[in-house]
């Protein structure tokens, strides 16, 4: 059973650490009933809750968190992980890199200090399910603060063949840029909605999530061999992931990446 699958009461308390999940909007989230299971098994008196705050209002929010002296932390997922960036006293060399930050704790002394976590536990995610990533080409949709980070994990465990997809070129481009500048070894390409010629296709949008949601790629060019991926958790099966398993590709679920987080979330937040 996944840690996020047994969620149990937790009884709040006046010394009670909260900790919080920063999205907009909050009902996709999956982490927290992880979090708290943690908190439990390691003995603290900590609750993750979640924290629905619209873009307009982040950094409004951001700065009531420096005086709210019973808060630690947080995890950071979408819309902010890229604007969170710039509303931290300290960042990591991994989320400087990627330009986006997906964990966030808050010093004694109000000083907020971001991280990034969301490559290293796809990755992580993907060795767990037997899926090679070494010597593996691999085609990318997306250019936002999960893609970003897992570009760079991928490159970082060994693959000899990026493809970069989405809507916005000059993003990619961006993205293209730096990876090349880290990794010049690594043949990085700019492409199209056709996934063809790849081992690994992985959706590294948030598109999925809705009903309405236009597919990331064009479905209809996925090949039997393939392993397609996701970083959506709910629906569990996504639009794409449907698709892919009709067409006989392997498919890898958004909530493998979350569950390899877990552990480094709870550290990094101090549990």
């Amino acid at each position: 059973m996944s840690i996020i699958e047994d969620p149990k009461i937790v009884e709040i308390t006046g010394r009670t650490r909260v900790l919080g999940i920063l999205a907009h909007p909050t009902e996709h989230v999956k982490a927290p009933p992880g979090i708290n299971r943690i908190a439990m098994m390691r003995g603290r008196d900590a609750v993750m809750v979640p924290l629905n705050v619209a873009p307009a209002d982040l950094e409004s929010f951001v700065a009531s968190l420096r005086v709210l002296k019973s808060f630690d932390g947080a995890i950071v997922t979408v819309p902010h992980k890229q604007a969170i960036i710039r509303l931290c006293d300290e960042v990591s060399p991994q989320a400087l890199a990627v330009g986006a930050a997906n964990v966030l704790r808050r010093k004694p002394d109000g000083r907020l200090i971001g991280d990034q976590l969301d490559g290293i536990g796809f990755v992580e995610g993907l060795g767990d399910q037997d899926i090679a990533v070494s010597g593996r080409s691999v085609y990318l949709v997306g250019a936002g603060g999960a893609a970003n980070a897992i570009a760079f994990a991928l490159a970082e465990a060994g693959i000899t063949r990026l493809t970069l997809a989405n809507r916005t070129v000059e993003k990619i481009e961006t993205l293209a840029a730096k990876l090349k500048g880290a990794y010049p070894a690594l043949d990085v390409a700019i492409g199209t909605a056709d996934p063809r010629g790849h081992d690994l296709v992985i959706n590294g949008t948030t598109l999925g999530m809705n009903a309405t949601d236009p597919l990331p790629l064009d479905a209809s060019l996925l090949e039997q061999g393939m392993t397609v991926a996701e970083v959506i958790m709910e629906p569990e099966i996504t639009p794409l992931l449907q698709a892919a398993r009709e067409t006989g590709c392997r498919i890898h679920l958004g909530r493998h990446m979350l569950d390899h987080q877990l552990q480094l979330m709870a550290n990094f937040l101090g549990l």
